[in-house]
């Protein structure tokens, strides 16, 4: 038994001293790696949907050094590895014939002229501080070589030295490589670019491609030549190779987002510093130099700024998105704003809302007449745009004309607290105040809205007069998921808009008009159909374009990021013009079929879009599905006239010699103004002169009405230099241009007007009673306050 043992003993060392081995070698590849590999910062950079650049900042220590890509276009990796390690697949991270081919190389030249480092050795190079080249430092890159082997594949040890070579200057990583010096992404450099950024990490410093140009040619071209022998090329693609230029030195990156870089990197966190959005990149840059074509023009009036959206409402995705113009940069303080986010006063883009909720409301049709006189609410005297009154115009006309009075009058007869809560519901959250502090100004730019928000708005609208349901609001989307695509979860917001109603709302929109200004958007019209709505503030400050071509929706900003007013800030004349040079870019698509199943068909009065009425002319009127308008025509009554046509009564004529006749007639006040603007317009017969008599008593029309003060008006009435009140001015209109009237103010006779009925009366503090007696006896009768300084703040 001993002899056997001893016998057996020689082949115990050798198995103890084989494990010995393997569980040392398995300790020294166990050895925990350097965790992160790398630590150094990143650039940030703004992607397109198909993932090229849009706009970049360098990293904080002042490196080009782009996000590690994921895996390495193989035109690349064929020729890396062709140049660097042609047996990078097939050893464990160091190369024993790369090492002997090194020694005998070395010992040749009598110097060191190879380090037979393999890939995964330079990259183990790279990973912690940089260290001197020695036998030692050596040694240690081959051991830290061989523990990357077994920790990760070769793919993935291919990613990560292309995402963090060095490539001349301070561009670091295959993915600033190639934008630096070829403007594009690496999956679309050709063979010659792929072999230039083969050979530059060998030696960066020697090959910068701004100098040493000969080395540089000669390194790509032998490259290339090996390339070809080995299959990777064809003769042709050889030759081609051959003959492109070599970069110049490294370019400028694209500037094509700088704004929405920096907004996301405010207000969204990327892991990698990349943000993914879902921009068109091409679309993005023809936009960006319109807008800084525009942003001369408009600089030039002193207009400074704009902004702009595109999306795509099908999905909401935005094409582009310009933050702001880069004209002039360094001379404008708000240059580097981003203004699509930034909330402005809206002017009027917010009526399209109002009109279409009305519609869904069954509060209005298309047609409907809606007053268009002068107004005062409390102390509130709206304005159109041009400082004219048309009496009355259907709901669409003041629609597409913008007309402050008739939508203003809309709003009042909606509820201000009403529309506040459908505006937050449809998306708006820039609505911080009471619904009382906007009040009737909430229509006409009394609160502020981003760029951003607006445009969605819009883009909803259309997005739910395309669609056959109601759409819950959504607000653009801008970044892709890094993921998975969420799940399909139900949206619980509640949509607000019917389909009919945003249909009817759009094509109201194609017929936008601005008075002066027609020829600007004729030479678009016959193009394509776009739904657009322009809005101005309050002094001028900010000039909107919104529209829609069917399947885009184009937003424009433009005015001044410190407020200043501007002459010629109007929507019109600053944002249009933009917003449909973009839409020539966008190009003609068919515009949205009409919801023949979401909208009702209503027979109303020809002249007032209200239901019929005393047997008035008719014509049909569509209204969303779901409404119920149930308004009968205020402006249709039933005249008698005699034979030869004059208006008779019963205490003149006889019933059996009366014909009734259907009439269309407004309110005196609208009558005024509606006569000057609608050349056709009738005004009701002459009364028979035997009628005339004893008029007041068969006859309860109204044929009078105050133009200024309104009934219920309180005056702040100025005070002359002798102390006194001043004098209140009074207007009224009759529908008989020969008419006398007779004032009173509290019972008392102040005085006689014929033909123009203008007064102007010293009155004292406190409520007056204004009446107005005609020649016939008709008679008018409404309340005014005056206020004096001590009582202007009372009651």
């Amino acid at each position: 038994m001993p002899d056997r043992a001893r016998r057996r003993c020689p082949g115990r060392r050798a198995l103890i001293g084989v494990v010995a081995v393997l569980v040392s070698l398995g300790v020294l590849l166990g050895w925990p790696l350097p965790a992160p590999l790398f630590e150094a910062p990143h650039a940030t950079a703004v992607l397109d949907r198909d993932g090229r650049l849009l706009a970049a900042t360098i990293a904080a220590d002042g490196q080009w050094r782009f996000a590690p890509v994921q895996s390495v276009p193989p035109r690349f990796a064929e020729a890396l590895l062709t140049f660097e390690d042609r047996r990078f697949r097939h050893h464990p991270g160091v190369d024993p014939l790369a090492v002997l081919r090194a020694a005998r190389d070395n010992v040749r030249q009598g110097r060191v002229v190879s380090g037979g480092s393999t890939l995964t050795m330079q990259l183990a190079r790279q990973i912690g501080p940089p260290r001197a080249r020695t036998l030692r430092s050596k040694v240690y890159e081959a051991w830290l070589a061989l523990r990357l082997e077994w920790r990760h594949d070769k793919d993935t040890l291919l990613a990560l030295y292309a995402s963090h070579a060095p490539f001349g200057g301070n561009v670091v990583g295959l993915n600033a490589a190639a934008w630096r010096y070829f403007d594009r992404p690496p999956e679309a450099l050709s063979w010659a670019e792929a072999a230039v950024l083969a050979v530059l990490p060998n030696n960066p410093a020697l090959l910068h491609p701004g100098r040493n140009r000969d080395a540089l040619a000669a390194r790509r071209d032998g490259l290339l030549q090996r390339l070809h022998a080995q299959g990777a090329l064809d003769d042709l693609e050889l030759s081609l190779a051959l003959a492109e230029p070599l970069p110049d030195a490294p370019r400028p990156l694209p500037r094509e987002a700088p704004h929405l870089l920096a907004t996301l990197t405010r207000s969204a966190a990327a892991s990698d510093g990349i943000y993914r959005t879902t921009l068109d990149g091409r679309l993005q840059s023809r936009v960006s130099a319109l807008a800084d074509h525009h942003g001369r023009r408009l600089g030039a009036e002193g207009i400074q700024d704009l902004a702009l959206v595109v999306v795509d409402h099908r999905d909401m995705t935005v094409q582009a998105y310009v933050g702001n113009h880069r004209a002039g940069v360094a001379d404008r303080p708000g240059a580097m704003l981003d203004l699509v986010r930034r909330p402005r006063s809206n002017g009027s883009l917010l009526k399209p809302f109002l009109y279409a909720l009305m519609l869904d409301e069954g509060l209005l049709l298309p047609e409907t007449l809606v007053a268009d006189i002068p107004t005062q609410f409390a102390g509130y005297s709206p304005e159109n745009f041009d400082r004219l009154h048309r009496g009355a115009v259907p709901a669409r006309e003041a629609l597409a004309r913008s007309l402050n009075v008739p939508m203003v009058r809309m709003l009042r007869d909606y509820g201000v607290d009403r529309f506040h809560d459908q505006l937050r519901r449809l998306g708006l959250t820039s609505l911080f105040r009471a619904p009382d502090d906007y009040g009737l100004t909430l229509i006409l730019g009394g609160s502020e809205a981003s760029l951003w928000e607006l445009t969605g708005l819009y883009a909803n609208l259309t997005a739910t007069a395309r669609d056959g349901v109601r759409h819950a609001p959504r607000m653009p989307t801008l970044l892709q998921p890094s993921g998975p695509a969420p799940p399909n979860v139900p949206v619980l917001t509640t949509p607000v808009l019917s389909q009919g109603a945003s249909w009817l709302t759009l094509d109201a929109l194609i017929d936008v008009v601005r008075p002066g200004h027609e020829g600007l958007w004729r030479q678009f019209g016959a193009s394509q159909p776009i739904a657009w709505k322009t809005g101005t503030s309050f002094g001028l400050r900010d000039g909107w374009a919104i529209g829609s071509n069917g399947r885009y929706t184009v937003g424009v900003w433009t005015g001044n990021a410190e407020g200043q007013g501007v002459p010629d800030l109007t929507g019109t004349l600053a944002a249009a013009p933009l917003m449909l040079e973009v839409f020539g870019l966008l190009g003609a698509v068919p515009w949205l079929r009409e919801p023949v199943q979401s909208l009702q068909t209503l027979t109303v009065c020809a002249d007032d879009g209200y239901l019929v009425r005393a047997d008035c002319p008719t014509r049909e009127a569509r209204a969303p599905r779901g409404s119920h308008f149930s308004r009968v025509s205020p402006h249709y009554t039933t005249l008698h006239l005699d034979a030869e046509g004059y208006r008779v009564h019963a205490g003149c004529e006889r019933p059996a010699h009366m014909q009734p006749r259907a009439w269309f007639q407004l309110p005196p006040v609208q009558a005024f103004f509606w006569r000057s603007h609608t050349p056709g317009y009738a005004p009701p017969p002459p009364w028979r002169s035997d009628c005339l008599e004893g008029l007041a008593d068969y006859s309860d029309e109204p044929v009078m009405g105050l133009l200024y003060p309104q009934d219920g008006t309180r005056l702040m009435v100025p005070v002359d230099l002798d102390g006194r009140l001043g004098k209140v001015l009074f207007r009224a209109v009759h529908r008989d241009p020969r008419a006398t009237v007779r004032w009173h103010i509290n019972d008392r006779f102040q005085a006689e007007t014929r033909h123009f009925h203008d007064l102007a009366l010293r009155l004292p503090p406190g409520w007056h009673r204004i009446t107005l007696v005609d020649q016939h006896g008709q008679r008018l009768e409404q309340w005014v306050q005056v206020l004096a300084r001590d009582t202007a703040g009372a009651g």
